[in-house]
C-alpha cells in the first residue's frame, strides 16, 4: 500500500510540467476565447485536460485508485504531436510562399559598362542598378547619378515625392518618380521587407474571409455541440459506472476536436498556392483564391496585358531626324520604363545616352518631357500636346518646341488570347479598357464577345471609376481586373481580385492580388479552373473531417474508446486532412494544368 501511493505521488508530481508547462498553450487559448466570448476549439481540450488531472489528483490523494495520468500525458504527446506537425506544415508552406522562391521581381544591373537584368536573388552588396522612372528601389541604396524624387508612399502613406541629391540614402520600397537613376546597393536586397510590402494590410481587401468565416462558424457551433454532448452522455454514464463516465467525458471532447475542420482550409489551398507558384501565377494568399469564385465580370487592359508588346510593330512618320536628335530622343527614352518609351529606344538603336537631363517630368497616361542636353524634348500621345492640332493619332516627339514626327506601335495579341475569350466568355461578362486610342477597336470588337464594354483614350483614374461603377451596379458579383501592373494600380486595388501581367519584372506592384508571368498567359484558364476546383477539395475535406467525427462520437458516448486512444486517433484525422488536400490538389494539378513543372514526392515536401 505503502509503495502504491509513493508511486502515485510520483506520477502526481511527474505529471505537474505536463498539465501546467506543455499544455498551457491550449489554456491560454481557451481563455483569451472565452473572455471575449468565443468558443474556440482550445476550450474542449483544456476542460478534457483538467477533467482528467482533476480526477486523477482526486483518486491518488483519496487512494481511491491509480488516476489516469499515464492517459494524461499521453494526450498532451500526441496533441503536441499534432500540433508540431501542423506547424511543420505550415513551415513548409511558408517557405514556399518565400520571395526568394518565387516572388518575379529583377533588376538592371551596371557592370563592365553594360547593362542586365537580372533576379533580385542574384544581386548584391556594392552591386550598381538603373531604377528607372516608376521602378522600385529594391534594397538601401546611395544615389550614385541623377536627380531622384522617390515616393514612399507604398511605406509611409505619403504621397508628396522626397528629392534626393547625390550622396544620400535611399530605403528599399520607395519608387522613383522622373528620370532613370544609377544607385549603389549598401546591403543585400530585403526580401522580407518587400515580401512584407507585399503582404501590407494597405493592399488587403475586404470581403476576403468567406471560408475562413465559414470555418470559424462550423468551429463554434461544433464545439458547443460536443460539449453539450460530453456533458449529457457523462451525466448519464455517472449513473452506472463512475470510472467509464470520465472515459466518456474526456473521449467525446478529444475525439471530436474541430482541429481537422479548422486545418482543411490552410493546408489545401496553400498547397494549391505552391502549385500555381510553379506554374508562374503568383497569388499574394488564399482568401485570393476565394474571391476567385465570386468573380463575375473580367476587365482586360489592352497595352501590356493582352497585347505582346515585345511583339510589336513600330513604324516612324516625320522628318529625318539628325543622329544627335535621336540620342536626345533616346535618352529621354530611357527615363521611362513605360513599353511604347522601351519601344521608341529600341527603335533608334542608339547608345549614346550620356547627356544631362533635367526637369525630367513622365504625366501617366500622356507621355514624358524633360531637357536633354539644354533641349527641350517631348515624347507622347495626343493628349500631351492639346494646344497642338495633331491630325493623326499616334505617339510624337517634339523637340524645342517644334513636332519632328509620330511613332505608330501596332501590337501584336498574346498567344492564346482567343481561346482565353472563348473560354471566358461563358463564365464571365469581358470587358476591354485602354489607354490607347480606338485604332484596334474593330480587331477587339471581333474577338470579344457581342455586348461587350470596350473603353479607349482612358486615364489610370478613369479605368479605376469604371470598376467601382461595375461593383456599384452589381453589388455581389466580383470583378477581376487584368492589368499590366503600371498604370493600371488603382484599378487592380479597386478591383476584387487585381492580376498584374508581368513582361518586365521589376514593374512589381503591392496593389495587386497576384501577378501572371506574361508567358504563361495562354494558361490562365486552365489555372483559374484549377484555383476554383480547389475550392471543391476544401469542402471534401471538410466532409471527411464531420464523417470522421461522427465515427468517432459513436464509440465515445457508448464507452468504448478509451481517453488515450482518442488522444492517438486525434491528431491523426489532422494528418489525415492535410494528406488528402495535398494529393487531392496534386492530382487536380496533373489533370488541369496541362504542363508539370515538377513531380511530387510526398516524403520530400516534408523533410
Amino acid at each position: 500500500q505503502n509503495f502504491y501511493r509513493f508511486f502515485g505521488y510520483i506520477n502526481l508530481i511527474f505529471s505537474l510540467p505536463v498539465v501546467f508547462y506543455s499544455a498551457q498553450h491550449y489554456f491560454q487559448s481557451a481563455w483569451a476565447g472565452l473572455r471575449q466570448r468565443h468558443l474556440n476549439i482550445d476550450v474542449p481540450i483544456s476542460i478534457g485536460v483538467l477533467t482528467l488531472f482533476g480526477r486523477s489528483v482526486f483518486e491518488i490523494l483519496t487512494s481511491t485508485g491509480a488516476g489516469y495520468l499515464d492517459s494524461l500525458a499521453g494526450l498532451v504527446f500526441f496533441l503536441l504531436i499534432g500540433k508540431w506537425f501542423q506547424q511543420r506544415t505550415y513551415h513548409q508552406i511558408a517557405f514556399d510562399k518565400d520571395y526568394q522562391s518565387y516572388f518575379p521581381i529583377s533588376a538592371n544591373r551596371k557592370r563592365n559598362g553594360e547593362t542586365e537584368n537580372v533576379a533580385l536573388t542574384e544581386l548584391e552588396a556594392k552591386d550598381i542598378i538603373l531604377v528607372k522612372n516608376k521602378e522600385l528601389i529594391p534594397a538601401d541604396a546611395i544615389l550614385l547619378k541623377g536627380r531622384a524624387y522617390i515616393d514612399y508612399s507604398f511605406v509611409t502613406g505619403e504621397s508628396n515625392p522626397v528629392s534626393r541629391k547625390m550622396g544620400e540614402q535611399l530605403y528599399a520600397g520607395g519608387r522613383q518618380e522622373g528620370e532613370a537613376i544609377e544607385v549603389q546597393l549598401t546591403k543585400a536586397v530585403a526580401q522580407s521587407y518587400l515580401t512584407q510590402l507585399w503582404n501590407s494590410e494597405v493592399f488587403q481587401k475586404g470581403g476576403e474571409k468567406q471560408y475562413t468565416d465559414l470555418i470559424n462558424r462550423i468551429s463554434k457551433y461544433f464545439t458547443a455541440t460536443i460539449l453539450a454532448i460530453a456533458f449529457i452522455s457523462g451525466a448519464y454514464w455517472l449513473t452506472i459506472d463512475t470510472s467509464i463516465a470520465v472515459n466518456v467525458f474526456t473521449a467525446v471532447l478529444i475525439i471530436a476536436c474541430p482541429c481537422a475542420i479548422a486545418l482543411s482550409v490552410p493546408f489545401t489551398l496553400g498547397n494549391s498556392l505552391r502549385i500555381l507558384a510553379k506554374n508562374g501565377f503568383y497569388l499574394k494568399n488564399t482568401s485570393v483564391i476565394e474571391r476567385l469564385a465570386t468573380i463575375k465580370h473580367v476587365v482586360f487592359d489592352k497595352t501590356g496585358t493582352i497585347t505582346n508588346v515585345n511583339n510589336s510593330q513600330v513604324n516612324y512618320f516625320g522628318r529625318e531626324l539628325t543622329d544627335l536628335e535621336k540620342d536626345w530622343v533616346t535618352t529621354l527614352a530611357h527615363q521611362s520604363s513605360h513599353p511604347v518609351s522601351q519601344k521608341i529606344q529600341g527603335y533608334f538603336s542608339r547608345i549614346k545616352m550620356n547627356f544631362s537631363t533635367q526637369s525630367i517630368k513622365e504625366i501617366i497616361g500622356q507621355g514624358i518631357t524633360g531637357e536633354v542636353d539644354g533641349h527641350q524634348i517631348s515624347i507622347g500621345s495626343n493628349a500631351l500636346f492639346t494646344s497642338k492640332k495633331l491630325a493623326s493619332k499616334g505617339t510624337y516627339i517634339e523637340i524645342d518646341n517644334e513636332i519632328a514626327g509620330y511613332f505608330t506601335v501596332r501590337n501584336r495579341p498574346r498567344k492564346g488570347l482567343t481561346q482565353l475569350i472563348q473560354a471566358f466568355k461563358s463564365r464571365y461578362r469581358l470587358y476591354l479598357l485602354s489607354g490607347d486610342n480606338e485604332r484596334e477597336a474593330a480587331f477587339f470588337e471581333n474577338i470579344l464577345p457581342i455586348g461587350s464594354v470596350l473603353e479607349f483614350n482612358q486615364k489610370p483614374e478613369d479605368k479605376l471609376i469604371f470598376i467601382k461603377k461595375i461593383q456599384e451596379q452589381y453589388t455581389h458579383e466580383g470583378v477581376m481586373m487584368l492589368g499590366d501592373g503600371l498604370n493600371d494600380a488603382g484599378a487592380l486595388k479597386q478591383s476584387d481580385v487585381g492580376i498584374a501581367v508581368s513582361e518586365n519584372t521589376q514593374h512589381f506592384s503591392p496593389a495587386c492580388d497576384g501577378i501572371l508571368e506574361a508567358e504563361q498567359f495562354p494558361k490562365l484558364t486552365n489555372m483559374t479552373e484549377f484555383a476554383l476546383q480547389s475550392l471543391k477539395m476544401v469542402r471534401y475535406a471538410l466532409v471527411i473531417s464531420l464523417i470522421y467525427n461522427t465515427i468517432g462520437l459513436f464509440f465515445a458516448v457508448q464507452g468504448l474508446l478509451s481517453p488515450v486512444i482518442a488522444a492517438i486517433l486525434m491528431p491523426l484525422s489532422s494528418v489525415s486532412v492535410v494528406v488528402f488536400g495535398f494529393v487531392a490538389t496534386n492530382i487536380l494539378a496533373n489533370r488541369t494544368l496541362k504542363e508539370k513543372k515538377e513531380k511530387v514526392n510526398l516524403v520530400s515536401y516534408f523533410e
